[in-house]
């Protein structure tokens, strides 16, 4: 057999053996995702419920974040992060300044903006210190929300069920993720966005709800339920084990929340995943902010590569799933080792046509006919089911036209994420671990970094009560320039005189003053 056979058989064979293990883990997922139940709520009477929310540049959206989580959970206190924003974020939390359950921890520089498990541990600390010394931290739940979301007004019933907090092995619990502008009229924003803008809020909204909730369908089963970054509750007395062993709950991979999904499954943890609750956050609307929020994630599950060996050892987590954990971390991997294949596969594909007799038209009578099929069977088929799994559990009124539209261009949306793992290889090969904020499109552009708004102490049991603003800076009196410095009138340049009866006095003085201020 020549080199050049051996070649192509060794390049046929590893394209086939990728394509066989994608499909065969998507019809594992799909099993027993389609096979799950629904469990009974409880009492969330019996538990003590903390929210965090971190906020770097949340202005637009954080006052309407606490005042609906302050109206649909009047049991729960919130904790507001403010790490170093300069847009006014601050200004927005002192509205909040008379309410007893909202309290800001304010971060400064130099140590602010360190990424978003060292705002989380800051508001850690805060609850932590708030807490009587007797108090029964198993009993405490902490919970964390982005700062443009909404939770479920149910989700503590949910949470408090005998599946999750009600059974006292379970340290953390994750629900269900959605898109805010699919959630009803009462939650979603207001704005307008375009046909391409509405197809990628759609295809956020499937993917969370489809193929991801199915993936913690069968880390239900295997016992590894990751954690998320949003919607994520978790015992205090386990994160206090966790800190204890390592200093603080979360650290320093740009995926704190799987990484501390691992922490809690080593300590011997139990976590589950809730689909009978869900929290909604706005999705995006353009695709290089969907790329670098991906490509944040690749590199998160990269650096989360370095607990496989903690993860094998353990005997604390089952084999079932180890192997799942495993799998996970070696998926960002396993897509930049398919990248060269699949593109030398087309390359080769390509050199056959060009130099088969008849061209394009004999390279198709002489077998490549066969090509579109396994294209179709599986590339575009593992993708496109997605789209009537999510019609069926998620939006029944999707005609099912639409719905396997959708579902092929799930398959177009995942080059996104192939994009982002190359991008967050180059970003682990030049050492680059900055935390890079999603930005949303109705974000104002950031001002210079305003002086602190009232003073927050983290090491008083008050901690952070919603910052008072200070006081407006005196205005200074008007420089004495030896003119009269009474009213004056603007007169036009000669070639507009003919307007001059449009002018009227001003005092410009005063409204310098007022600028100054």
């Amino acid at each position: 057999m020549s080199t050049e056979t051996q070649s192509l058989a060794l390049l046929n064979t590893a394209a086939f053996l990728l394509c066989v293990s994608f499909c065969a883990y998507v019809l594992s997922i799909l099993v027993f995702h389609l096979k799950s139940g629904r469990s009974r709520g409880g009492s969330p009477d019996g538990f003590d419920w903390h929210i965090i929310v971190p906020c770097r540049n949340e202005a637009s959206v954080i006052g309407d974040t606490v005042r609906r989580l302050l109206c649909d959970f009047p049991q729960a206190t919130v904790w507001c992060v403010d790490d170093a924003s300069d847009d006014g974020t601050l200004a927005e939390l002192a509205a909040f300044a008379d309410q007893p359950r909202v309290h800001v921890v304010q971060r400064q520089l130099p140590d602010a903006r360190q990424g978003k498990g060292a705002a989380l541990n800051a508001a850690w600390r805060g609850i932590e210190q708030s807490l009587p010394a007797n108090a029964d931290r198993t009993r405490v739940i902490v919970g964390v929300l982005d700062a443009d979301s909404r939770l479920d007004p149910q989700g503590p019933v949910a949470l408090s069920g005998r599946q999750y907090f009600g059974a006292a092995e379970v340290g953390a619990v994750q629900v269900e993720v959605r898109m805010l502008q699919c959630a009803p009229r009462r939650y979603a924003p207001k704005t307008q966005v375009s046909r391409w803008g509405r197809l990628l809020i759609r295809l956020q909204d499937m993917e969370f709800r489809a193929p991801i909730a199915a993936m913690q369908s069968l880390r239900r089963r295997t016992g590894s339920v990751a954690m998320g970054g949003n919607g994520q509750f978790t015992r205090l007395s386990l994160l206090n084990e966790i800190a204890d062993q390592h200093g603080t709950p979360w650290h320093g991979a740009l995926l704190e929340d799987f990484e501390l999904g691992l922490h809690i499954l080593l300590a011997g943890g139990r976590t589950e995943y809730c689909p009978e609750s869900w929290v909604a956050q706005e999705a995006l609307t353009r695709i290089r902010p969907l790329v670098r929020q991906r490509t944040r994630w690749a590199q998160g599950s990269m650096q989360c590569g370095r607990y496989l060996g903690k993860v094998l050892r353990s005997p604390r987590i089952r084999n079932s799933a180890t192997l799942e954990i495993a799998h996970f971390l070696s998926a960002p991997w396993a897509q930049l080792l398919g990248t060269p294949i699949y593109v030398a596969c087309l390359v080769v594909m390509s050199y056959y046509i060009d130099n088969t007799a008849g061209g394009l038209r004999g390279w198709w009578s002489s077998g490549g006919w066969g090509v579109p099929p396994l294209v179709l069977f599986f590339g575009i088929g593992p993708f496109a089911l997605w789209g009537i799994v999510y019609r069926i559990r998620c939006e029944p009124h999707l005609s099912v036209p639409k719905a396997l539209l959708l579902g092929v261009c799930h398959w177009l949306y995942s080059y996104a994420q192939s994009l982002a793992v190359w991008l967050a290889f180059g970003r682990m090969v030049t050492a680059r671990t900055d935390w890079q904020k999603t930005a949303r499109a109705a974000d104002p552009q950031p001002q210079p970094t305003p002086r602190a708004v009232g003073r927050v102490t983290v090491g008083s049991p008050a901690v952070g009560r919603a910052a008072v603003p200070a006081q407006p800076r005196r205005a200074q009196p008007a420089r004495r320039s030896g003119r009269n410095d009474g009213p004056r009138s603007i007169r036009p340049p000669r070639h507009l005189s003919h307007l001059a009866h449009l002018t009227t006095p001003t005092t410009d003085r005063p409204a310098i003053a007022h600028i100054r201020k």
